[in-house]
C-alpha cells in the first residue's frame, strides 16, 4: 500500500510568519538568557564551573524522564506516569543489583539492574500504550490508572523504604567525572590523580559528569528518531491529525503503542541514571519529576494540541527549570518560589501557544 505523508502542524502551509511565530520560536531562550544575566550578576559563584556542572548534573534525570514524555505530547497525549515508572524501575533495579553475588563484576551487576529495570519499565509502556490505542481510553485516564499501579508495586517492593545499593564504585560512576584536573597533578581521565591528601582533594575540578553525558547521548539519539526517521515523521503526523495519519496508511496504533514504551523507556534509563548517583532506589524517586517534566516540554514550545515540538526544545525547558531552582538557592530565597516561578512560565507557554494555533487556524 502506498503511504502518504501528513505534515505535522509544524510542517502545514501557514501565513505570513508574524511576530507570534518567532515569539514563540525564540522566547524560552530569550527567558534563559535573562535568568542566566540575572543570576550571574546577583548570585555570587553561579557562573563557577563548579557550579555551572553541578546545574547539568542535577537537570540530567529531569531531562531524560522529560526526552520520553516530548513523544508523547507531540503525538496528542501525555503520560502522568513515568515519574512513579521511573521510582519503580529505581526500586528493581536497586534489588536486582543487590541480589547479584558480591564477587561479581560491577559492570555486570549494573548490567543485570538495567536489564531487569527496562523489562519491568516496558511492560507498564505496552499496557499504557495498548489501553490507549487498542481500547481508546484516554491517555490521561490510562496513564493515570498505571501511575497508582507503579507507584503501588514500587512500594510494596521497597517495603515504602529506600533499598540502598551498598556496591563498591557504584557511586563513583554516577558520580564520576570524564576528566579531573588538580593544579599540582595536572589532567586525568576518568579518575582521580592519585597521591592526593583529603586537603588538596577540594583544589581538584572535575570536568564532564557522567551522568550528563549519559543524557547527551539519550538526547541526541532522540534528537534523530524524531527529526530524520520515518517514526518521527509518524508521531508528529498522529499528533497533527490521528484521523488523516490513518487514512494515509501510518499504522497508528501500532505507533502509539511504540510511543507510550518510548515514554516508559526513558523513564526507566532516569530511574537507573538514579540509582547509580544516589546507590538507592526510591518508589517516590521520580514523583517530583512528573510535573517538571511536562513543564519541561511545554515551556521547550511543544504544543499541548499534539504535532510540534522538539527535544532540543525540552533541553531549554529542562534547562531553565534547573536554573531557577539553583538561582534561588545560591540567592537564598525561600525555594518554594520555584513552583510559583515554573507555574508563571509554563502558564506563560501555554498562552503563547494558544495564540498561536488560534491564528494558524484562521
Amino acid at each position: 500500500m502506498t503511504t502518504v505523508e501528513i505534515p505535522s502542524k509544524s510542517t502545514r502551509i501557514k501565513p505570513k510568519r508574524n511576530w507570534l511565530d518567532t515569539l514563540s520560536a525564540i522566547w524560552a531562550w530569550i527567558f534563559l538568557l535573562i535568568l542566566l544575566i540575572i543570576f550571574s550578576a546577583t548570585g555570587k559563584g553561579f557562573f563557577s564551573v563548579t557550579n555551572l556542572q553541578n546545574v547539568l548534573a542535577n537537570m540530567s534525570i529531569l531531562t531524560i524522564i522529560a526526552i520520553g514524555q516530548t513523544f508523547v505530547i507531540i503525538s496528542g497525549g501525555i503520560d502522568l506516569s513515568t515519574g512513579f515508572v521511573m521510582g519503580m524501575v529505581s526500586v528493581v533495579s536497586a534489588l536486582a543489583m543487590t541480589s547479584m553475588p558480591a564477587e561479581s563484576p560491577l559492570w555486570l551487576i549494573v548490567l543485570v539492574g538495567a536489564v531487569v529495570g527496562i523489562i519491568a519499565a516496558l511492560i507498564a509502556g505496552l499496557v499504557n500504550g495498548l489501553l490507549i490505542a487498542r481500547l481508546n481510553v484516554p491517555p490521561f485516564i490510562a496513564t493515570l490508572g498505571m501511575f497508582g499501579i507503579a507507584r503501588g508495586v514500587g512500594f510494596l517492593l521497597s517495603g515504602g523504604m529506600p533499598v540502598p545499593v551498598i556496591i563498591p564504585g557504584l557511586g563513583r560512576i554516577g558520580n564520576g567525572y570524564l576528566f579531573y584536573y588538580h593544579p599540582d597533578a595536572g589532567w586525568t581521565f576518568l579518575s582521580p590523580p592519585e597521591g592526593l591528601e583529603r586537603a588538596q582533594l577540594r583544589e581538584m575540578v572535575g570536568v564532564m559528569p557522567f551522568v550528563l553525558i549519559a543524557m547527551v547521548v539519550l538526547l541526541v539519539v532522540a534528537h534523530l528518531l524524531l527529526s530524520r526517521s520515518k517514526f518521527g515523521l509518524h508521531t508528529y503526523a498522529i499528533g497533527g491529525n490521528k484521523e488523516a495519519a490513518s487514512r494515509a496508511g501510518i499504522p497508528v496504533m501500532r505507533r502509539l503503542t511504540s510511543i507510550y514504551m518510548i515514554s516508559a523507556l526513558f523513564a526507566a534509563f532516569a530511574g537507573i541514571v538514579y540509582n547509580v548517583r544516589f546507590t538507592n532506589g526510591a518508589a517516590n524517586a521520580g514523583e517530583a519529576m512528573l510535573l517538571d517534566s511536562i513543564a519541561a516540554v511545554v515551556i521547550g514550545g511543544a504544543s499541548l494540541f499534539g504535532g510540534a515540538g522538539t527535544v532540543v526544545g525540552t533541553l531549554i525547558g529542562a534547562l531553565i527549570i534547573a536554573v531557577l531552582t539553583n538561582g534561588l538557592v545560591i540567592l537564598a530565597i525561600n525555594p518554594f518560589w520555584q513552583f510559583i516561578a515554573v507555574g508563571i512560565v509554563i502558564i506563560l507557554a501555554v498562552l503563547i501557544d494558544q495564540a498561536r494555533e488560534q491564528i494558524v487556524r484562521r
